[in-house]
């Protein structure tokens, strides 16, 4: 399987031109013969760097209320006009896609960090929500649900897919082993210090091929007009990538990318899972069900 991870910096808090990045990046992965391409952590319309910059608790702030009214007005409807332009992109090109997007809700005053899978034959397949959001990203982001702990099979090979420190849940990535997982997708916001030992664990644990992709953030990517612009550094790099691929025995297939917006690519021998993991299955073999056991709820959860 050849896997096109995209590096790159999105059109910060601007929907549609993220929405053109993303297209733009499906059909070069495409031309390079992926069968995969993998995009960051809510790449559409980007990852809110200002709460850990900024007195982001600060409820009765207006500055704050502002920003995140714009995150929520740039926020995604999956099944909506605009990102049906990806959906598109997705089969024409003919590869399958993780999408990173932040999720508007159906109430439209919350935002989901989610990780949409596209089928370029059966279109969006799957919506994973993140379980969790990370620290500070309470703040903005919803808990999620487990409907979208499912595998996708596409080119003879399963797919699974989850966010951030989701990756740290040991009982997530044990849902993704079950499913028979061969290629895992881990979308980060993007920095090496996230992607380097975790990206090399999962590996090794799951007998798995890794995907971490991460996207550069830098100052002059913010808006003038953005609520808490001047509050933001300057000439500060926010995140510098840390897109890497790891084979299931732990080792590097491609070591963590700094600082450059690019495509890593990567050809991976799906066998080699078999291989890996004629002594460690720790969803099967390796496993005692009799004792140990994982119940995981895949229902959808929405407010009534």
């Amino acid at each position: 399987m050849r896997v096109a991870a995209v590096q790159a910096s999105p059109a910060f808090l601007d929907r549609e031109g993220t929405i053109a990045i993303v297209v733009d990046r499906i059909v070069e992965s495409a031309a390079g013969g992926a069968d995969l391409v993998v995009f960051p952590e809510v790449f559409i319309p980007g990852y809110p760097i200002w709460l850990d910059r900024t007195n982001s608790s600060a409820w009765e702030d207006p500055d704050q209320q502002a920003a995140f009214a714009c995150y929520l007005d740039q926020a995604v409807d999956v099944y909506g006009t605009e990102f049906e332009v990806v959906v598109e992109a997705v089969r024409e090109a003919g590869l399958f896609a993780y999408v990173g997007v932040a999720e508007r809700s159906a109430s439209m005053g919350s935002v989901y960090c989610s990780l949409v899978a596209i089928d370029p034959l059966e279109g969006i397949v799957s919506v994973h929500r993140k379980l969790k959001p990370t620290y500070t990203e309470r703040l903005v982001w919803a808990d999620g649900d487990g409907a979208g702990l499912t595998a996708h099979d596409h080119a003879g090979v399963r797919l699974t897919g989850l966010n951030c420190w989701e990756n740290w849940m040991p009982m997530a990535r044990t849902a993704m082993y079950a499913t028979g997982s061969q290629v895992h997708v881990a979308a980060w916001p993007g920095s090496v210090g996230l992607t380097e030992d975790i990206t090399r664990f999962i590996a090794k644990e799951g007998r798995l091929f890794v995907i971490s992709v991460g996207a550069v953030y830098r100052s002059e990517d913010v808006p003038d007009d953005f609520p808490l612009r001047d509050l933001l550094p300057a000439g500060e790099r926010y995140h510098n990538g840390g897109t890497c691929i790891a084979g299931p025995d732990g080792r590097w297939i491609v070591e963590p990318v700094r600082n450059d917006e690019t495509i890593v690519w990567a050809d991976l021998d799906i066998g080699e899972v078999g291989r890996q993991r004629q002594n460690f299955d720790p969803a099967g073999h390796y496993s005692r069900p009799d004792v140990l056991r994982l119940e995981v709820d895949r229902s959808r959860t929405t407010a009534p």
